[in-house]
């Protein structure tokens, strides 16, 4: 089994938000392009909570309104091995500087993280969380978690007071 790394973030300085996934599956990695899986629902629940439709537009536009909108991707997992895409099958795990976020970028005020697997790990490497910055724990939108789209938008919901008008 080969190891798998991530892909570098996708931030402004000026960032507000960081949304947080567990490592990228292969769609994603092959593509070299974040939630590329068509089955996955990243862009549409991220699009609802900012109300855009993200997943309507190109890869490269899908980013550009992040940015405008101050809002960073990244991974908590940097690198690891894994057969398939699913979380669970992620060992020997290497992690990403998560905690150096909020160093880094001075506008943060929230980090939410894309499933139990990048909650668990991400609330980890965060030592000390600064009082202005709130984490936020988001059901995945991987196509592997059943719930339905309604009870994950909602929840996702919490995602829009973050993202810059």
């Amino acid at each position: 089994m080969s190891v798998k790394a991530g892909l570098p973030p996708i931030a402004r300085a000026d960032a507000r938000l960081f949304v947080l996934g567990s490592l990228p599956g292969d769609a994603s990695l092959a593509a070299k392009r974040y939630y590329a899986h068509p089955t996955n629902q990243f862009w549409r629940l991220l699009g609802h909570a900012i109300g855009e439709e993200l997943q309507l537009l190109s890869y490269d536009e899908r980013l550009a309104r992040l940015l405008e909108r101050r809002i960073g991707l990244w991974d908590v997992i940097a690198s690891a091995t894994r057969q398939g895409s699913l979380d669970q099958a992620i060992r020997l795990a290497e992690h990403n500087l998560v905690g150096h976020l909020l160093r880094d970028f001075h506008n943060l005020r929230a980090i939410a993280f894309n499933g139990s697997t990048a909650a668990v790990a991400g609330r980890k490497l965060i030592a000390v969380l600064p009082a202005e910055v709130t984490l936020i724990d988001l059901p995945s939108s991987s196509a592997a978690n059943t719930r339905p789209f309604a009870e994950k938008a909602t929840a996702w919901a919490a995602l829009r007071q973050f993202a810059q008008q």
